[in-house]
């Protein structure tokens, strides 16, 4: 947007027109130091002998190596890189100790026409910035999907909606 050559604007009114600070047109960014790219290359080949190596784990092997690193600094390499731990996910399935476990009422029940039974979920769509929430209505016999919403709070008013749609 700013033209170095311009015959009327120097570059700092260009930069004041454009309401940019004159050091931001100069800026050129430095990248990684020697330092950062030879850790980068250390955790690279660990976490090609070890996926599940998160940020602390990291953080051990590479002092038990001779490296004085702590661990903000594995973070932002390793978020640089975009290297995730390959990790055990809590098994949500299965019920606390002590929570009651409600009977199925449909057990034994034959679906034989449409609208006979609905079924709907909630889940999480995982975003850039936070998550987004689906909800979706799905008719047994037929298995389509009679309605969904999606929501970035997890408030009840969208799911009504999709069921007053359905």
């Amino acid at each position: 947007m700013i033209e170095p050559d311009h015959p009327d604007l120097s570059i700092g009114q260009q930069c004041k027109l454009l309401a940019i600070a004159r050091s931001s047109y100069y800026y050129e960014p430095k990248g990684e130091t020697e330092q950062n790219l030879d850790l980068m290359r250390q955790i690279d080949e660990q976490f090609l002998e070890t996926p599940f190596f998160g940020v602390r784990q990291m953080t051990w092997h590479l002092r038990n190596d001779g490296q004085m690193v702590n661990e903000k600094r594995i973070r932002r390499l390793m978020r640089l890189m975009g290297l995730m731990p390959i990790y055990q996910k809590p098994n949500t399935s299965s019920p606390a100790k002590g929570h009651k476990t409600y009977p199925y009422l449909l057990r034994g029940l034959r679906v034989e026409r449409p609208n006979q039974v609905w079924c709907s979920d909630i889940t999480y769509l995982p975003m850039r910035r936070g998550f987004l929430y689906l909800v979706a209505i799905m008719d047994w016999h037929t298995r389509k999907v009679l309605s969904w919403r999606i929501s970035n709070t997890l408030e009840a008013d969208f799911c009504v909606d999709a069921l007053n749609e359905a």
